[in-house]
């Protein structure tokens, strides 16, 4: 069976902090994977928002998700803070993806930031009163590609 491969950015130019909380535990004793999707989701808002933008508000556009893919590399536990890395690439007319990069700093030799997962969300800009899809405002593609 094909492995999905995630072939990240050599650079990513926003960082965020996400800690673990009990209900994000399920009952294998570690993070769920459907778990590791909402600290997408979390991290996604934060680098919109550091963008000066909202989903609902993307430089005068909406925005959804087409599609996820995730690589699961090392389990998460209660305690952990996720330290996620994000960037934007591949960008389209219509919309671009989302880079991300999750890791945690556990206790050992150095406090080295151990690879915990990978993803990338496909992004599309939308009129959700149009309901159709419309181009990258370019007010937004010029910050996506400076950052």
């Amino acid at each position: 069976m094909a492995r999905i491969k995630i072939d990240l950015p050599d650079t990513f130019s926003f960082s965020c902090e996400i800690p673990v909380r009990i209900t994000d535990i399920n009952y294998g004793g570690h993070v769920g994977n459907d778990t590791v999707l909402t600290v997408i989701h979390e991290a996604r808002m934060q680098f919109f928002k550091y963008l000066g933008y909202t989903e609902m508000n993307f430089a005068g556009t909406g925005m959804l998700m087409a599609n996820v893919a995730i690589e699961f590399k090392k389990e998460l536990f209660y305690g952990d803070a996720v330290i996620v890395d994000v960037k934007a690439g591949d960008i389209s007319k219509v919309g671009f993806d989302l880079f991300y990069k999750l890791g945690v700093i556990r206790q050992m030799p150095g406090d080295k930031i151990i690879l915990v997962a990978t993803a990338k969300t496909g992004m599309i800009c939308y009129d959700y009163e149009k309901k159709k899809i419309v181009a990258v405002p370019e007010e937004a593609r010029a910050k996506l590609v400076s950052k």
